[in-house]
């Protein structure tokens, strides 16, 4: 077994071959911390503590479940019942004994969110609910931190980097919330374990690049990987000038007065309301999928939906892809430039199911 010398020196060598000197002195210095220590925030809590993040804080309130042992590698069968932050915090001290880890056994609340970021130079948000999303960006926001912000859902994650380079903050990319009985947690939907420790982990490189500063961080970027198909999309998200909170200076932010049940209207359309409408129609798929399942719409990829902005219709319009996630994500994504657009729910997928030779197939 190594010495606490031994494990310093060589854990230094480690981080020396990959950064330099100047850039382990930042990571020694730097100060993290991670919101939700579950299926996101445990890979990305044991990458940064075996890296030597100098202050490693941990937040969540709730307790270890057998259920979410297949994602939250932090913990054991042994640990059920157990509040998540101690386990958390002693593993990842038996890690590296060197990381100053930081408990912090409490729920994230709108009067105790911007205490408990002030003393961090950088947070992931590993949460999985939009109200605790949007409380994190805006106490981030505040106090001029960036913040890397994950997602993950049966086989589909995202990432982005807001806070860096005047890019746009979350919701900039995400300016409405669905209603929370129309958006299942991955407890209530499902979620492929290993996923979580990928988005985990590139949260984790996110971190160190940013804390180095090295490589391009996904400042801008909206990074989509869909593990059913093993492929990556990055999607530009410019800052939206009309945001209501990055807009204004900093100085001016403040929270606002409750986070729970953010709620807006889903922008979504059934087969029959979109043919009764007469709307034209988007398609995000992929050209392959295109080919295999042809629909009346005009393809644009979602990864280029954006630069192909100018060729959109000019009235409202409907966007459909395979099973109604890529089309409300473009919906999103093109508020932010002022369009308007409904997504079909269920997409090509309900179109099989919904009279497919009336309401999807190429005339």
């Amino acid at each position: 077994m190594l010495t606490h010398e031994e494990q310093e020196r060589y854990s230094r060598q480690i981080i020396l071959s990959e950064f330099g000197v100047e850039g382990q002195e930042r990571l020694q210095n730097a100060r993290v911390l991670i919101v939700g220590t579950g299926g996101l925030g445990s890979p990305a809590a044991l990458y940064l503590a075996a890296m030597g993040v100098g202050i490693l804080g941990i937040i969540d309130d709730d307790t270890v479940s057998l259920s979410n042992l297949h994602r939250q590698i932090l913990y054991t069968q042994d640990d059920a019942g157990k509040r998540k932050v101690p386990v958390a915090a002693e593993r990842l001290r038996k890690i590296n004994p060197n990381v100053n880890i930081v408990p912090v056994c409490d729920r994230l609340k709108r009067e105790n969110a911007v205490d408990m970021f002030r003393n961090y130079d950088l947070v992931l948000d590993g949460t999985d609910n939009f109200a605790t999303r949007y409380l994190v960006n805006d106490a981030a926001l505040m106090l001029g931190i960036p913040l890397i912000s994950g997602s993950i859902l049966k086989f589909e994650g995202q990432l982005t980097v807001v806070g860096l380079d005047h890019g746009p903050c979350y919701r900039c990319i995400f300016p409405e919330a669905p209603n929370s009985d129309e958006v299942p947690t991955c407890s209530e939907a499902g979620v492929l374990g290993a996923l979580a420790g990928t988005m985990g982990t590139m949260m984790a490189i996110e971190a160190v690049k940013i804390i180095t500063k090295i490589g391009e961080p996904l400042a801008g970027r909206l990074l989509i990987y869909n593990a059913f198909r093993s492929t990556f999309q990055a999607i530009k998200v410019d800052r939206d000038p009309a945001c209501p909170y990055c807009s204004v200076a900093r100085e001016e932010r403040k929270l606002l007065n409750q986070y729970e049940d953010l709620s807006c209207t889903v922008d979504e359309l059934s087969w029959e309301s979109f043919s009764s409408r007469g709307m034209s129609l988007i398609d995000v798929r992929e050209e392959w999928e295109f080919q295999s399942q042809p629909s009346r719409g005009n393809l644009i990829p979602l990864r280029v939906l954006l630069d192909r902005i100018i060729e959109l219709p000019q009235e409202e319009f409907a966007v459909v892809c395979a099973s109604g996630i890529r089309s409300l994500k473009a919906v999103q994504l093109l508020k932010t430039k002022g369009i308007r657009a409904w997504s079909i729910k269920g997409g090509m997928q309900s179109a099989r199911k919904n009279r497919p030779d009336k309401l999807a197939e190429t005339e």
